[in-house]
């Protein structure tokens, strides 16, 4: 019963101050509403980064060429050799018996060529490899058929090609299977038959384009796009299981190493582990989110003040029917709780309404970003911003129980 006359005195009270009551609740409503939106702003910033991420193979270790370096006996004198990648160091990393943590080795040559087909053209980024490569990288067939083993053993002039290729050459619903491409880069040009569609990858970043992208045998390229050579830009390690990722990169160092008579730490390439990098990006936004959050919980504080400052003009105001409360008998646990009571219903209004403003805005992309609205997030700002009410109305509610009744009756 003590609890039901403390709400409706505590309702009374606020509404015969509706504009003050309604701007304490506004600087609530704003302090949870920026904290839920923040946060899952950089929610979702950490997922949009892990899935590119993952797009790329999370199994996966790239190792290129990041300067030069000799191969054969180490001198003193300067060395100007480009280091390379060959054929037989990848074998060897193809062998379960040296790298029994490696899954498959995949060569890459890279070109940006043009490509065509009958009145249409477009700058396609050409990706020469093997069959191996689309599982590492997570690319699927959408129509057609992959690359294969024979394609490589014969230079076949065939291509798979990305979503965005289809879009720009080809007329809209139109078949490519089966039919020719030309391919130009410099100089060189090359004929080449659409054997497979690649199902859509992600959207394009920046300059980067993932469906923007025709694979074939690198065999083929090596002799008409980009000259023949015996070594590779750079190679795609795709290890077992994303738990031997750091044991397969120390196999496929170990053999780089030894191919080229330096040591892990002297090597001159670049590796990159997809795994590390997730990782890494996990911890990078994590923090990131924090930050969001924790500066967007300083306008819940100011709001928190707020609802001090006005406790304590409504305490002044009322010290008469505080005084003439306490002459009858009210006990001061009554007044405690009747002012204590006030401070939470502001807190709690603007907690619900700024819950429901944050799920509102969390709907709609912020600055390019679709943000991840999570329970979690959604709850904690709910509890701490009743918790910051009975916080900061303690104090006004502390002193109004306090008031001495002879002193509240004199009170002008």
């Amino acid at each position: 019963m003590t609890v039901v006359l403390d709400l409706t005195t505590a309702i009374r009270g606020l509404a015969a101050n509706k504009l003050r009551s309604s701007l304490t609740v506004l600087g609530i409503l704003i302090g949870v509403g920026a904290v839920i939106i923040l946060v899952a702003v950089g929610n979702g910033s950490s997922l949009a980064v892990q899935n590119r991420i993952k797009a790329l193979g999370t199994n996966t270790i790239t190792i290129a060429n990041r300067g030069r370096f000799g191969r054969g006996p180490a001198t003193s004198g300067t060395q100007t050799q480009a280091a390379t990648i060959t054929a037989a160091d990848i074998a060897t990393m193809s062998d379960p018996n040296q790298a029994p943590d490696i899954l498959s080795v995949s060569p890459v040559l890279s070109a940006s060529v043009t490509a065509s087909y009958q009145s249409a053209s477009s700058t396609v980024s050409v990706t020469a490899t093997s069959p191996t490569y689309l599982p590492a990288e997570d690319y699927t067939v959408e129509a057609g058929r992959s690359l294969s083993s024979a394609d490589i053993s014969n230079s076949a002039q065939v291509a798979l090609i990305g979503q965005t290729v289809l879009t720009n050459l080809y007329p809209a619903g139109a078949n490519p299977i089966g039919t020719e491409i030309y391919m130009t880069e410099g100089k060189n040009e090359a004929q080449f038959q659409v054997i497979g569609v690649l199902a859509s990858k992600g959207s394009a970043t920046g300059t980067t384009d993932p469906n923007n992208i025709a694979i074939i045998p690198y065999t083929t390229a090596e002799g008409l796009l980009t000259g023949y050579t015996n070594d590779f830009q750079r190679i795609i390690v795709e290890a077992k299981s994303a738990g031997t990722v750091n044991a397969a990169e120390q196999e496929a160092s170990d053999i780089l190493a030894s191919a080229n008579q330096t040591t892990v730490a002297n090597l001159p390439f670049f590796v990159l582990n997809e795994q590390s990098l997730l990782s890494t990006s996990a911890s990078t936004t994590s923090t990131f989110t924090v930050l969001l959050g924790a500066v967007a919980a300083i306008s819940l504080l100011v709001g928190g003040i707020g609802i001090m400052n006005i406790m304590l003009v409504t305490v002044t105001e009322r010290t008469r029917e505080i005084g003439i409360r306490k002459a009858i008998g009210a006990p001061r646990r009554a007044i405690l709780g009747q002012f204590l009571t006030e401070a939470v219903l502001l807190s709690l209004f603007g907690g619900l309404a700024g819950v429901a403003v944050g799920l509102i805005g969390s709907r709609f992309k912020i600055v390019g970003v679709k943000p991840v609205a999570t329970p979690t997030s959604v709850v904690e700002a709910f509890v701490v911003a009743v918790a910051v009410g009975i916080f900061f109305g303690f104090y006004p509610a502390n002193r109004a129980a306090s008031l001495r009744p002879v002193d509240a009756l004199r009170y002008e």
